[in-house]
């Protein structure tokens, strides 16, 4: 069967991937105790075959940083040890293993029993989130201050080396959907912050468009690149959400420079989420394909995430406008998702009531593959 461009053989940096199709991070919260476990190996396992690039799903950098139930974090040595398994077993049906890196910020739920660390600036007010895992807060949390930037920093450079130690390939960098990397520019640009207060970790108060890319996501981006070398390290974003606010022209055009500031650091690949699909002129959802200029501004590998399916995924690499696309929900009801499309079959349809359940194998390692009416674990 002639090979449709989702599923030709792509090149990024070093790593040889056998096609296009991405496993995305997905947060499903079933690592107690924020350790991976033996049924976050089965997912992985079950997903995984040679030249398959895997985003683990997000891990935590600190003990604050883990503001949703269950998700796994890569702090201490403990869980570095917990993770080892997990990526052996990925690697050794020859896989490619990145993991996310991420502080949650003000998007903390109350369930974490941990006080969170929030935005920096002067915006400081309840959050109020669309993710059924995240709660709204009736007070306002208090706001990260200057002086605690540079452990944060200090705190995504220690998390990367330990996923390198863990054995991982490389780590990918969550400054998107309005966590705490991204909270800093997003709530300035959609005018919840007085630009006039001081923004950059110097403390002067220039608000230029360029001076706010030198806080606190590039700041990340530089400090892990030095840790583990910008052919290991990869950058999420969502220009057009901010977690619990919609985007405006000044948030894309700073998510833009952001780009520009990665790409200057030779960031092996950005990871870009589109906006929310609209209805098209037939009233069907429809990807509104915004990311050109993000495309355009980065020379590394470009990956789109956002509503694709077979067919859109094929035109996306077809036409230039990404070299990768991550699936996330499709991943997780097809552990056999490169080769349904390969084929053409049927997909296995996503249960979303079961997305963040405790349960380690419902709705997680007990989806299908081809020619079986159950998952055997």
């Amino acid at each position: 069967m002639e090979p449709t461009p989702l599923l030709t053989p792509y090149k990024m940096g070093k790593f040889n991937l056998a096609h296009r199709v991405v496993l995305a991070l997905v947060t499903r919260c079933r690592s107690f105790e924020n350790m991976a476990q033996p049924h976050n190996t089965l997912y992985y396992q079950q997903r995984a075959a040679p030249g398959v690039l895997h985003i683990a799903e997000a891990s935590a950098v600190s003990e604050t940083a883990a503001g949703y139930p269950r998700v796994p974090g890569l702090w201490s040595d403990e869980q570095v040890e917990a993770w080892k398994p997990v990526v052996d077993a990925v690697h050794a049906k020859g896989a490619l293993f990145f993991c996310q890196l991420w502080h949650t910020g003000r998007n903390h739920s109350p369930a974490t029993g941990t006080a969170g660390c929030l935005i920096f600036g002067s915006f400081s007010s309840p959050v109020v989130s669309h993710c059924s895992i995240v709660m709204k807060f009736d007070e306002a949390p208090p706001r990260l201050e200057t002086e605690d930037i540079p452990q944060m920093v200090m705190d995504f450079r220690v998390a990367a080396r330990n996923a390198i130690r863990a054995g991982f390939d490389g780590v990918e960098i969550h400054a998107a959907n309005g966590l705490l990397v991204n909270q800093f520019w997003w709530f300035l640009d959609i005018g919840r912050v007085d630009s006039t207060k001081p923004l950059r970790l110097d403390g002067s108060s220039s608000s230029s468009l360029e001076d706010r890319c030198r806080h606190l996501a590039a700041d990340v981006v530089a400090a892990v690149v030095d840790e583990v070398g910008a052919h290991r390290v990869g950058v999420r974003l969502s220009p057009f959400a901010g977690g619990d606010a919609d985007s405006t022209d000044a948030a894309e055009a700073h998510a833009l420079q952001l780009v520009r500031s990665i790409d200057k650091l030779g960031v092996l690949y950005c990871h870009v989420v589109e906006p929310k699909m609209r209805a098209d002129g037939d009233g069907k959802p429809a990807i509104p394909h915004r990311l050109s200029p993000f495309r355009q501004a980065f020379r590394g590998t470009f990956i789109v995430k956002g509503g694709y399916d077979r067919e859109e995924g094929d035109r996306a690499v077809s036409q230039g406008y990404a070299n990768l696309v991550s699936y996330g929900r499709l991943f997780l009801a097809n552990p056999d998702l490169p080769e349904r499309f390969r084929n053409k079959a049927e997909l296995n349809k996503y249960d979303r009531s079961t997305f963040y359940t405790a349960d380690p194998v419902v709705g997680y390692t007990d989806y299908p593959f081809l020619g079986q009416e159950t998952q055997v674990a």
